[in-house]
């Protein structure tokens, strides 16, 4: 047996080397602490980054879009041909009433194919005497593509029902049962439309139907045929885009 130094020597060894395979396994755990820490942070790093840049994006295309609203600077200037007449003052087809404030123009059809706008404006004149209804518009428009003025656009016509307070009236006249515009009357309701739309500074999302109002199957085709509708505003935006000037600021 070895001597009491001896015992200690190798014992003093033991606990030096248990000691050194204790930091080591402390300095690797604290190494890899160290690693997981950076991991995570660069993760909140990264995660940080991304939503900084989806947020800058988000608002960057809603800025866009404030912009795209307020750039549509052009209106069409030029009031195309009307054949001004008025009806006369009475309670069935021109009340006289004011309206004060213009927030759309509604879109209607005759419902009686072949007639022209002249007929149609006789038709509400003669409402002061048959007393038959009450019923009007601020135009009509023809077959061959005539616009008749039937009420000032300053008064309320009997159109629209709940809208007559606020919007200008378009019977359209049709050549048969479908209820489609002929080109004529088609190109008339676009420079009358866009004109209007710029005398009262409106957007195409304020051209309605009647059917939009009430549930009415007015303008018939245009009901039946949303994609005929949907074309109908796009061609506004595009005569606008063609013939229109630009706002002065």
């Amino acid at each position: 047996m070895g001597s009491s130094a001896d015992r200690n020597d190798i014992y003093n060894k033991g606990v030096h080397r248990i000691k050194g395979i204790q930091m080591r396994k402390e300095e690797r755990q604290r190494q890899l602490f160290v690693r997981l820490v950076t991991a995570f942070l660069i993760l909140v790093a990264s995660i940080m980054i991304i939503v900084t840049i989806v947020t800058v994006q988000k608002n960057k295309t809603i800025e866009e879009e404030k912009q795209t609203e307020v750039t549509v600077t052009k209106y069409v200037a030029d009031q195309p041909e009307l054949d001004v007449e008025l009806l006369t003052v009475n309670e069935y087809s021109r009340p006289g009433a004011a309206l004060e404030q213009v927030n759309g123009i509604v879109v209607h059809y005759t419902a009686n194919p072949g007639t022209t706008a002249i007929q149609n404006r006789s038709y509400f004149e003669n409402l002061a005497e048959t007393h038959e209804t009450k019923a009007s518009s601020h135009f009509v428009i023809g077959l061959d593509g005539e616009i008749v003025q039937c009420i000032p656009c300053n008064e309320i016509s009997y159109a629209s029902n709940d809208r007559n307070s606020d919007t200008i009236s378009i019977e359209c006249c049709i050549e048969d049962e479908t209820g489609k515009f002929n080109g004529n009357t088609y190109e008339s309701l676009i420079k009358l439309t866009t004109w209007l739309m710029g005398r009262y500074d409106l957007s195409v999302d304020d051209v309605i139907r009647h059917y939009d109002v009430t549930g009415k199957d007015c303008p018939k085709y245009y009901v039946e045929h949303e994609d005929a509708w949907e074309q109908f505003k796009q061609d506004l935006l595009d005569y606008i885009e063609e013939n229109g000037i630009e706002k002065e600021e």
